[in-house]
């Protein structure tokens, strides 16, 4: 069965060509031009993945995304004609998974589309259950996806916890962007790296600023400075 993804965008010259372009890949498509009504045909038709305009009439692109995900965890691919910091961070912080930032082409539509695709089905065949700590002061319940700071369930989406557990899988080892955009988000084209800083800021938001370190010029690393013997950056095979 084809994978259903709803596009909510009011520009209907932008929205036919997303919409010919993903059917074209195989996928189910439907198309809605305001966010009340994107809101009711998320809810009826339960896509698989919602792409979604962050400027639409009626509700913004944040309130649809706060709201599509009350009822269940929907993937959220955000577009946005600005390029401002603070929407870009508003919108990963309310549920969105990924953005991109018109104009883009069609290719790196379907990258990122077929990246979260990739997502959902490694997550529905399931992880060995464990548990990682962080400082002692971070437990991560790589199963149950569930984080808790100083015993407190703190929310993450569900990029954050992968970027989370990413580093914290080899703490103290320093991942250049490149290397994270190909773990965490299955992109091999090298682009995108402000994707990484934004899910980066919110991690400290939610978790304390000294969580992920940055090393200058190549990347970041979780927890201390690695030891001598450590091999150094991780870089995409």
């Amino acid at each position: 069965m084809a994978r259903k993804i709803l596009v909510v965008e009011d520009e209907a010259t932008i929205a036919d060509a997303v919409a010919a372009r993903l059917r074209s890949e195989g996928f189910d498509v439907q198309l809605s031009a305001d966010g009340l009504d994107g809101v009711e045909r998320a809810r009826r038709w339960e896509p698989d993945l919602v792409i979604l305009d962050l400027m639409l009439p009626g509700l913004d692109g944040l309130e649809v995304c706060r709201q599509i995900q009350k009822d269940r965890h929907v993937p959220v691919l955000m577009l946005t004609a600005r390029d401002d910091e603070t929407d870009l961070v508003v919108g990963l912080a309310v549920g969105a998974d990924d953005y991109l930032t018109k104009p883009f082409s069609m290719r790196e539509l379907v990258a990122r589309v077929q990246a979260l695709i990739r997502r959902i089905d490694a997550l529905a065949g399931g992880r060995p259950a464990r548990t990682i700590t962080v400082d002692e002061s971070i437990q991560i319940d790589v199963d149950a996806r569930r984080v808790r700071l100083d015993g407190e369930i703190v929310h993450l989406t569900p990029t954050e916890f992968d970027l989370l557990v990413s580093l914290a899988e080899r703490p103290g080892r320093v991942f250049t962007r490149e290397r994270l955009l190909v773990d965490v988000w299955g992109y091999r084209d090298g682009s995108g790296a402000r994707t990484v800083d934004s899910h980066v800021r919110a991690l400290r938001r939610k978790l304390g600023d000294g969580v992920v370190r940055t090393v200058h010029g190549v990347g970041y690393a979780l927890g201390a400075e690695p030891a001598e013997d450590n091999p150094g950056p991780q870089h995409p095979s």
